[in-house]
């Protein structure tokens, strides 16, 4: 075969990478593979092979005169192949063999490179578990090679942090690091994996997903060794903490209101009995005296001790929830009551709309607990309108969920309020007008109900709270052909 046809014969479309160096050591002749394997864009040819490369030049170099000084094969095995741009990083086996012509004049060295990549069939039996394992853990795990390079993630690193395989393969494992991190953290991390002794770190750290969102990891990472005891590898697992840190949270949340709750219970019976002797004798006093300016100070005394009972009362409800009484709701038909046992009661200025579905959406629980939700959302939708807006209350189903969604179109509410809003005695009216238990006292009745109760909200365009509980399974249908 003429020229150098042979070698588009042999390795043009082939999966190995194969270069073709004449005596100086640049490159005469490229396949695509290896192109490929170094993200080459343009054609190499007549570049010295050690400018190509960002690592392991020395060594090719090295090994590609041997072979045509001594006209001999030269094989390497676990090469580093990366390219002078970084864009990514491979683990080979190379051999260089040299190329005579018909006078047996050596002109040049053909170098074959083979990814050290391998697919699960070509592993034993008992690689093919583990390697089984790794591909269907529920944690992201990731193996670098000695110098941090990825070599392989598996399909739980790409569910978590949102990158494919094949994008992160020859990059670092900081692609997916936050910031967050305390640097000391990981200077420890790097102390310990090098030791000797130790070889290996665990600690918690903070990663960042493909859309910027912030995950808590627990990071176990392992240095492997060869027999010689030299690293050759790095093994990374990270068992994502998201979830657990949302239910510890909602834990301590619950804890903190459990205390409240003992906390509240005890001051209102302590304020519950003098209080009712004040209006007792504040009513006796009244009766007994007609003197206007008296009365007008024993009505105002008698409001004040009102409002204070109203907040012994809300102590109560908050810290013991009666019995439930549970059966069938309508959440329709209880949003309609609500709505028209309050009309008249606020500003003829606020529309209410009401968007309710044709068939009835059904829950499971407790008819004067729900309402009391209910209410306590629509007059909070009512004051923050201050008299005048428009409050939209909507009713819907999912598959398993039953849903009240309450907006109003207010000012809003500020991000660093939403996160205490349903704190007991965190309120945002005027001193007077709240007690700061309304929504505490509706969080503990929908999580009751095996419910949540969320807002959606930013400044200047108004707030919705929905409550989600689960929907009551309908009746199973009657066996064909009726009863016997």
């Amino acid at each position: 075969m003429a020229g150098s046809d042979w070698f588009d014969a042999t390795f043009g479309a082939g999966p190995e990478g194969a270069l073709l160096l004449d005596r100086d050591g640049r490159v005469a002749r490229s396949n695509l593979a290896f192109r490929e394997l170094l993200d080459l864009t343009d054609d190499p040819r007549g570049q010295p092979l050690a400018a190509l490369l960002a690592s392991s030049g020395e060594v090719l170099d090295r090994a590609w005169r041997t072979a045509l000084e001594e006209r001999r094969a030269i094989e390497l095995e676990g090469v580093f192949l990366e390219s002078a741009g970084r864009k990514r990083r491979e683990t080979v086996d190379a051999e260089f063999h040299p190329q005579s012509d018909r006078t047996g004049t050596v002109g040049g060295v053909l170098m074959v490179v083979r990814s050290r990549a391998r697919s699960t069939e070509e592993l034993s039996d008992s690689s093919r578990l583990f390697y089984q394992a790794f591909l269907h853990s529920t944690n992201a795990m990731e193996l670098t090679d000695r110098e941090g390079y990825l070599l392989d993630v598996n399909p739980a690193f790409e569910r978590i942090y949102g990158y494919r395989k094949e994008e992160v393969l020859g990059r670092r494992p900081n692609l997916v690091a936050s910031g967050r991190t305390d640097p000391m953290l990981y200077a420890r991390m790097w102390r310990d994996l090098l030791d000797p002794r130790i070889g290996a770190w665990s600690g918690e750290v903070v990663n960042r997903d493909r859309r910027g969102i912030d995950h808590p990891v627990l990071l176990a990472i392992t240095a492997i060794r060869a027999p010689d005891g030299s690293i050759t590898h790095f093994l990374g697992v990270s068992v994502d903490l998201t979830e657990r840190r949302a239910w510890e949270r909602a834990a301590i949340h619950s804890e903190r209101l459990f205390s409240l709750g003992q906390l509240a219970a005890g001051v209102a019976h302590e304020i519950n009995t003098p209080l009712a002797n004040i209006m007792m004798i504040a009513e006796s006093i009244r009766r007994r005296n007609n003197d206007p300016w008296t009365r007008g100070r024993i009505d105002s005394l008698l409001q004040q001790s009102e409002s204070a009972a109203k907040i012994v009362r809300g102590l109560l409800d908050f810290a013991h929830r009666p019995d439930t009484k549970v059966g069938e709701v309508d959440l329709g038909q209880l949003v309609t009551n609500s709505v028209g046992f309050l009309k008249g009661k606020q500003s003829a200025d606020v529309e209410v709309e009401l968007d309710l579905p044709d068939d009835p959406v059904v829950v499971h629980g407790d008819r004067e607990q729900i309402t009391q939700v209910i209410v306590n959302l629509l007059n909070n939708a009512y004051d923050a309108l201050d008299g005048h807006g428009h409050v939209t209350v909507r009713v819907f189903a999912t598959d398993d969920s039953a849903h009240v969604a309450v907006s109003d179109n207010g000012p809003g509410i500020p991000a660093e309020v939403q996160t205490h809003l349903f704190e007991p005695f965190f309120t945002t009216k005027p001193e007077g007008k709240g007690t700061g238990l309304g929504l505490a006292i509706c969080h503990g009745i929908v999580q009751s109900h095996g419910g949540t109760i969320e807002v959606d909200s930013a400044p200047g365009r108004g707030a919705t709270f929905e409550v989600r509980l689960p929907r009551s399974s309908p009746p199973a249908p009657s066996p064909a052909g009726g009863s016997e």
